[in-house]
């Protein structure tokens, strides 16, 4: 097997692995999955406090307590939280991507996306949002909020949990949207 065939092949997998995971993300509950992005959000605002006043004046965000990133030569990106607006669940979100391009490791992180009015929230919800080249993600730390700034509506703050990867790839991330099921008691 050549050099790029057993990239391709091992980037591939790396990539299926990725959206495997993804797979198994969903099958959790939508109570578990709503505890779990309380939980992030609780460990982001106690890495920096000035998030709160974030939550409180947003029209919505979503949080996404564990997204995963893998790659070498090709790569994938999954991951599943929940949707809020005035700090009530409306919907489950799902995020998956696929790249191409020069990468190599894996990656898990965490992720709150924040939406400045009700028609840029609904502009995700409703599927037709794609993150601007305006747009760049905030690395969670202390006192990261009071600088932050919305671009075109969006302000996306990141904390790492683990791995690293390098890139310079090509790939935009697609999101998908599931209203919450009401559960049996």
């Amino acid at each position: 097997m050549n050099r790029f065939n057993l990239r391709t092949a091992v980037g591939a997998m790396a990539a299926a692995v990725v959206l495997a995971s993804a797979a198994h993300a969903y099958a959790k509950s939508d109570s578990e999955l709503i505890n779990e992005s309380r939980q992030t959000v609780a460990k982001f605002e106690k890495t920096d406090p000035g998030l709160s006043g974030w939550f409180s004046k947003a029209a919505g965000s979503v949080v996404f307590p564990s997204i995963g990133k893998g790659g070498f030569g090709l790569g994938g990106v999954a991951g599943e939280g929940g949707v809020y607006q005035n700090d009530k669940p409306i919907s489950r979100a799902t995020v998956t991507q696929v790249s191409v391009g020069a990468q190599v490791g894996g990656q898990e992180f965490s992720q709150i996306i924040f939406f400045q009015t009700t028609a840029d929230l609904a502009h995700f919800v409703q599927g037709n949002f794609a993150f601007s080249g305006a747009v760049s993600a905030v690395a969670l730390k202390s006192g990261a909020s009071a600088a932050a700034k919305y671009r075109d509506g969006v302000a996306v703050f990141t904390a790492t949990k683990g791995g690293l990867m390098l890139e310079a790839s090509i790939g935009g991330p697609k999101f998908r949207f599931d209203p919450f099921v009401k559960e049996k008691k």
